[in-house]
């Protein structure tokens, strides 16, 4: 009798240590908080640096591409709106007597339609067509280019083209100007 209480002291303790070192039974999901972020970036507009339009005789006219004009809006906000607006400096050659100048107004702007569009939301020209050519000003902007709507990053690209009415009373010369485009 003592040999079986040995055999069950000696079986129970086994099972005891098999129970103990058993292994931890698995979940069977687990989670994982995970975070990121967007960043805002900017509005931005380029520009061609120097254009040539070309040549012309008093009382006619010039007309010539500008060169792709491009907006990056990279704000990645939930209402990407922005206007682009263009204004101009008085032309001028030797002297800037007034036969020397061709001011702004005397200069048409037709953005054209858009050459490139990125992203979401209705992207207008200011002149679709060569008939909504408008002239340029100094001081009142002219608007190139909107952008309503959408959300997010946008991208908008249009070539414009410049209409010099050269006055009657222009002597010969290279005029140079500034034509500036902004957004916002």
């Amino acid at each position: 009798m003592r040999t079986a209480k040995i055999c069950l002291a000696g079986a129970a303790a086994a099972a005891m240590v098999g129970f103990l070192a058993a292994p931890a039974a698995a979940a069977p999901t687990d989670d994982t908080t995970t975070t990121f972020e967007v960043l805002a970036g900017t509005l931005d507009i380029v520009a061609p640096a120097t254009a040539d339009l070309g040549t012309g005789a008093p009382g006619g006219t010039i007309t010539g591409q500008l060169g792709t004009v491009t907006v990056t809006d990279s704000r990645a906000s939930d209402d990407a709106s922005w206007i682009a607006s263009v204004t101009a400096t008085v032309f001028q050659t030797g002297t800037a007597s007034p036969p020397e100048t061709v001011l702004p107004e005397e200069i048409d702007y037709w953005s054209g339609p858009a050459t490139a569009t990125t992203g979401t939301g209705t992207f207008t020209p200011g002149q679709a067509a060569a008939g909504d050519a408008a002239p340029l000003s100094s001081v009142t902007p002219l608007t190139a280019f909107t952008h309503t709507g959408g959300t997010g990053g946008n991208t908008a690209e249009w070539n414009p083209t410049l209409v010099v009415n050269v006055p009657l009373d222009s002597i010969a010369g290279g005029y140079t100007g500034t034509v500036t485009h902004s957004v916002a």
